[in-house]
């Protein structure tokens, strides 16, 4: 795709600043940081406001299928404001990925729900599976119940119905399971503003959701998470940035702006010139996905193999250039490190996405 335009149009600049507004009022650093010592009464009041008054639940579902009718560029965009602010909520899981699923799937029923804000919904795969990693885990007993346990699933936590990969004897299903009928153990994680959960679906009841190609359905989730989860990923890259520049400003040593030391300028521009390469790549991603661009799986990989990097560099960079202050637990800054860090293994760890993106562009990895 030689032509992509990758500049913001009015409609998603528009989105971002009533996102950032509405997190601006509603989610502020020090209220983030309570999560962390289990006080979860943000969550749901700010999902509430984004999913209900502003519309974002819905964003990628047609229309005519009850949804806001946006693409994935819009997705994007509200992704990189969540990640400017580590919002905990369950966007990326709910709204991109498992809606992703449900698109897919054709279940307009659930879909309408989950779009509408009434309902959350959570694929029930390990948070770090990459699009070509999966496999069902879970199998049907002989009197229909699920049986097996799935460690590590992001959004289950938050959410009202968990959608299973089921392995069957032709191939792979996708069935619904209401979350009070599963058995989910909230797990200590790195990032906890997307905690992590154990789910144990032994003896769960289920409705199929779709009998051929569930793993079909949920691969191209995964997919689309992983190139999206690249502006949440630029979101934090931005934010490390320019709160790092603006203490560099402010922050003097013998009578001069700290931010004015020859070695301290190159590393901000080496950062400056990192982010905005965050920006291509994952403008790029979005771009693609968006316009169902047959380039869109590559643009995904080399995505989330480059922002997964950049996001944890950014944040390294502003915790050591804040000095002491970045090391406390009241400075914010370690929230973007621990989302940048968990983001980076998410869907796919680097490592393994390059090598995946190496083969698909007929370039293989050294041996050596």
């Amino acid at each position: 795709m030689n032509d992509a335009n990758l500049l913001y149009t009015d409609v998603e600049t528009a989105l971002q600043e009533s996102v950032r507004d509405l997190l601006t009022d509603r989610c502020a650093p020090e209220k983030v940081i309570a999560t962390y010592d289990g006080d979860r009464e943000l969550q749901p009041k700010l999902w509430r406001s984004l999913a209900l008054d502003l519309g974002l639940a819905g964003l990628l579902v047609p229309e005519e299928r009850g949804g806001a009718g946006a693409s994935a560029r819009e997705a994007a965009a509200v992704l990189e404001e969540l990640g400017r602010f580590a919002a905990p909520v369950p966007f990326l899981t709910s709204s991109v990925i498992a809606t992703e699923a449900l698109l897919r799937a054709g279940d307009d029923a659930l879909l309408a729900t989950v779009a509408g804000g009434e309902r959350t919904a959570a694929v029930v795969v390990p948070f770090s599976t990459s699009p070509d990693e999966l496999r069902a885990t879970v199998r049907v007993d002989g009197q229909g119940a699920l049986r097996g346990r799935v460690t590590s699933v992001a959004g289950a936590v938050d959410a009202d119905v968990l959608l299973v990969p089921v392995e069957v004897a032709d191939g792979v299903e996708l069935h619904a399971v209401e979350a009070g009928a599963a058995r989910i153990t909230p797990v200590v994680s790195l990032d906890m503003t997307r905690q992590l959960a154990d789910v144990d679906l032994d003896g769960a009841s289920s409705t199929r959701v779709v009998e051929d190609g569930g793993d079909r359905a949920v691969r191209a989730a995964l997919e689309l998470g992983a190139a999206l989860m690249a502006s949440e990923q630029l979101g934090v890259a931005q934010w490390c940035l320019d709160t790092t520049v603006g203490y560099l400003r402010d922050r003097t040593q013998f009578g001069r702006s700290v931010g004015g030391f020859q070695a301290l300028k190159h590393r901000l521009a080496d950062l400056y010139v990192m982010t905005e390469s965050t920006r291509t790549a994952a403008r790029y991603a979005a771009t693609t996905a968006a316009d169902d661009d047959p380039d869109r799986h590559v643009a995904a990989l080399m995505a989330k193999s480059y922002c997964s990097d950049s996001a944890v560099r950014a944040a390294e960079e502003c915790v050591q250039l804040h000095g002491g202050i970045g090391m406390t637990w009241e400075h914010p800054a370690h929230l973007y490190l621990k989302r940048a860090k968990a983001d980076q293994v998410a869907l796919g760890n680097p490592q393994a996405t390059r090598r995946r993106l190496g083969e698909v562009v007929d370039l293989p990895m050294p041996t050596t």
